[in-house]
């Protein structure tokens, strides 16, 4: 009750001051070479943002995919049901979201396979691979799985936040309730692994994630596990004003570096509220790549994707914590982070150039950066979904890149 009565508050608050998470989010400068690369690059960020939670209205959506493309990028893991939802929202979801997108149907591309991230990168569209950040749409029926891989599902979370049949999410874990994974979700981690659907280990508390990942690493060895869109917690254990606790949605590094050795990846989220002890109004591009470097030094260069976990506004989030207010009962965190100025997250669109340029002068090259923007996450789509092997792909995805943005090139000057 009282998580519910200071979220409210916090709402009646943020309506008077400020209401920007993503979309009113500061676009940063950026050199002319390092947009261009942008355009050029296979980009697959990450966007958490279910109907009523990040949007209401099909322009909102539009708007913001369409701002994504003109800044090049090619596509997103995009969470389409969370929390506790089950498979009649995971329909409903489906279909508002497939609602607004049969509006630009020409823009669009459910990703099924790489080949169709790389038709999207080639025409300019948007590529979706969907992402449930919830067991719950199976409903304790694991036959469902096959449904959900033939619309598109390329990844889900065993737990969000709080305690469910499959095991214990972040939130409880950080509130001392972590019950380990359960024989349910030893059983949808066999479903994920039967349909090529990755095991995604984010919101997942520790001693879930790494019995996990010993299930894993026993009964499906060289299968990868992720992280879509998870802070380092080892990033901000020394800033000034750190909390005993840390942020819960952080990781420690050894969860990472399990997901690395797996062969799968761990993305950053560019969120601030997150950022233990930082809690910027507006995440730069230095904090950013601060993230990323301190993953590629972790856990190298070929395990690092990037995740913005857009939500459109302040609104949004405050009105979705509100809905399920028992599952963001962490003493006040989130909200302590608002106050502090930290409202939302890094708009890929509007930040990624800026990024890359921070990136280059770091020593990165253009080959690290086309990893670590798309690169990473296509290696293990095509290792779990078409049996080419990361040896292979890595040999081959950087030519097939170059011969891709070609054609693109060539349909935009045809089109001028």
């Amino acid at each position: 009750m009282l998580m519910k009565k200071t979220i409210i508050a916090l709402s009646l608050a943020l309506s008077s001051t400020f209401s920007y998470a993503s979309i009113e989010s500061k676009t940063w400068p950026a050199s002319v070479k390092a947009e261009q690369f942008v355009q050029d690059a296979i980009v697959i960020g990450m966007l958490a943002s279910p109907y009523g939670a990040g949007w209401t209205d099909e322009q909102q959506l539009l708007d913001y995919f369409a701002a994504a493309r003109k800044a090049g990028i090619t596509g997103h893991d995009y969470t389409i049901t969370a929390a506790d939802h089950n498979f009649d929202d995971f329909l409903l979801h489906h279909n508002k979201h497939r609602s607004a997108m049969a509006k630009e149907k020409h823009n669009y591309l459910v990703a099924y396979s790489n080949r169709d991230i790389e038709l999207a990168h080639v025409e300019g569209k948007t590529a979706v691979l969907w992402n449930s950040q919830t067991a719950t749409i199976l409903e304790e029926d694991i036959t469902r799985m096959s449904i959900l891989k033939d619309m598109g599902l390329r990844s889900m979370i065993l737990a969000y936040n709080d305690i469910f049949r499959t095991g214990s999410g972040q939130l409880a874990a950080y509130n001392g309730q972590d019950i380990g994974l359960t024989p349910w979700g030893k059983t949808v981690i066999d479903g994920l692994v039967k349909y090529d659907i990755l095991l995604d280990l984010s919101h997942t508390g520790s001693k879930t994630a790494n019995d996990a990942m010993d299930y894993m690493e026993k009964n499906y060895p060289g299968v990868p596990f992720i992280y879509s869109h998870s802070v380092p917690a080892g990033l901000y254990k020394t800033a000034s004003n750190a909390t005993p606790k840390g942020c819960y949605r952080a990781i420690p590094d050894n969860e990472a570096i399990r997901a690395a050795k797996s062969g799968g990846y761990v993305a950053p989220t560019f969120t601030e509220w997150m950022m233990d002890g930082i809690w910027p109004e507006d995440i730069t591009p230095a904090q950013a790549a601060d993230m990323i470097d301190y993953y590629v030094k972790l856990v190298g260069v070929d395990h690092v994707g990037i995740a913005t976990d857009d939500m459109f506004s302040t609104a949004g989030v405050v009105d979705f914590a509100t809905k399920n207010a028992d599952m963001y009962n962490d003493g006040g965190y989130m909200i302590k982070a608002f106050d502090k100025g930290a409202t939302g997250n890094g708009e890929l669109a509007k930040i990624l150039a800026a990024i890359t340029d921070e990136l280059w002068k770091r020593g990165y090259s253009n080959e690290d950066l086309a990893k670590i923007y798309g690169g990473n996450k296509m290696r293990v789509y095509a290792q779990v979904s078409e049996g080419i092997s990361p040896e292979q792909f890595n040999k081959e995805f950087p030519a097939r890149l170059k011969a891709l943005t070609q054609q693109r090139h060539e349909l935009l000057s045809q089109a001028k």
